[in-house]
């Protein structure tokens, strides 16, 4: 049985536009081309896997069952766009070893999932997205961050859609 490519996917920022601490569906705003760079993945043969910090658990800002609330919604949202989730993880903690920079996220969902970590790719937007992905063994490693210099990252990207070209030539 062979193992499974996934394209792991920070939430804020990378999935939804970063209006500090989203938690309620009326805040959800797609970040331009994440949906067509989730299709291509799909088509291409990967699965999606949500790892996100979530500090306003901790800070207050919202709870576990709001976030409970705003997953399920995001999982309907990609779903009425034809994009399967896999799986989502989160970190409420400050403090913890899932939470991004380190690859705790990454590494539960490889043990969950059987993931061929060294074929799957990551796309976040912060510098911690992807040495998080670097810890965990995660073979391509892209920040969504225009002029930010990451030097563990396979590529700064302007667009999620940057990364279509990448599926299409996979065979």
């Amino acid at each position: 049985m062979s193992k499974r490519r996934v394209l792991f996917l920070d939430r804020d920022g990378t999935i939804n536009v970063d209006k500090h601490y989203v938690y309620r569906p009326s805040d959800f705003e797609w970040v331009p081309g994440i949906v067509d760079c989730c299709r291509a993945a799909v088509a291409a043969g990967y699965d999606i896997v949500i790892v996100t910090n979530q500090s306003g658990i901790e800070r207050g800002y919202f709870s576990e069952a709001d976030y409970a609330v705003f997953t399920a919604f995001l999982r309907e949202q990609f779903a009425e766009q034809g994009v399967p989730i896999l799986d989502i993880l989160h970190c409420p903690w400050l403090v913890h070893e899932n939470r991004k920079p380190n690859p705790g996220l990454f590494l539960k969902a490889a043990e969950r999932w059987g993931i061929d970590m060294s074929a799957s790719l990551s796309l976040g937007d912060k510098s911690r997205d992807v040495q998080a992905g670097v810890a965990a063994g995660v073979g391509r490693n892209f920040l969504l961050a225009p002029g930010v210099v990451e030097p563990t990252a396979t590529a700064v990207l302007n667009s999620p859609t940057e990364l279509i070209s990448y599926f299409e030539q996979i065979d």
